[in-house]
Formats: C-alpha cells, sequence, structure tokens
C-alpha cells in the first residue's frame, strides 16, 4: 500500500471504498448508442475523487489518469457501477483504481467493463502539497 501499512491505514484504506451505480440512458451514449468515453472518464474521476477524499479527508486534485482500459462496450439502458479503491498512499498523493461493471437491467449478468487509476494530491489553503496521512 506504501509507506504507511498500519492497521488505522488498512481501516481508513477499507473505509474509502466508493461504489455508485448510474442507469445509463441514450443522453450518455455516443453514435453507436454505448456509453460515451468522455462520460465514463469524468464518472470515473468522481468516484476517484470521492474515495481519495474519503481516505484524507483533505482538497484533492487530479493529476494523472492512467491507462484506461475499455474492454466492453455499455450499452444504453444497463445499469453501471462505478467502485474506487485506494490503490496507494504516499507522501502527498494516493491512487486510486476504478473499475466499472455493467450489468443487464432484466438479469443478473454483470461484466467488468473499464479500469484504470487516477492519482490526486493533497492541497493546503494556498494550493501547496501537503502530506495526506
Amino acid at each position: 500500500m506504501g509507506i504507511n501499512e498500519t492497521p488505522e491505514i488498512e481501516a481508513r484504506i477499507a473505509a474509502a471504498e466508493t461504489r455508485i451505480f448510474k442507469a445509463v440512458f441514450p443522453s450518455t451514449t455516443n453514435h453507436y448508442d454505448t456509453l460515451f468515453g468522455g462520460t465514463a472518464l469524468q464518472l470515473m474521476d468522481e468516484v476517484a475523487f470521492i474515495a481519495a477524499t474519503r481516505f484524507s479527508r483533505k482538497r484533492m486534485v487530479t493529476v494523472s489518469s492512467d491507462k484506461i482500459n475499455f474492454t466492453k462496450s455499455i450499452p444504453a439502458g444497463t445499469i453501471i457501477e462505478l467502485v474506487g479503491r485506494v490503490e496507494h498512499v504516499g507522501n502527498t498523493s494516493i491512487r486510486i483504481a476504478v473499475e466499472i461493471y455493467v450489468e443487464e437491467m432484466y438479469s443478473m449478468e454483470r461484466q467488468k467493463a473499464i479500469h484504470g487509476s487516477f492519482t490526486f494530491v493533497a492541497l493546503d489553503e494556498d494550493k501547496k502539497p501537503i502530506r495526506i496521512v
């Protein structure tokens, strides 16, 4: 996990896991009637931000996104679940892994469709990096 592998940090990591569910409506799809990639990225950054903030309880800003893999298209009329988990804790930065699962609305079928990671930095009131823990 990084520099601070203590029971307290492990408990904070577990408590920071963030899950959001959304319905995929036509207003969020592209000309192929699948979830627009930019919308997926926005949702992933949002869930990552929430997880980073829940862990640190500090002002966080996105500094990078790393290798976002679109492995399955997400059609309109499905439900998605975004899951954000703390992947690594550094001194002033934290990396959050995000997965998007797609579910058919009227069946139990569920598959991982997109995954990637986002790095955030904690900032003080003067917008200078500060220690996360």
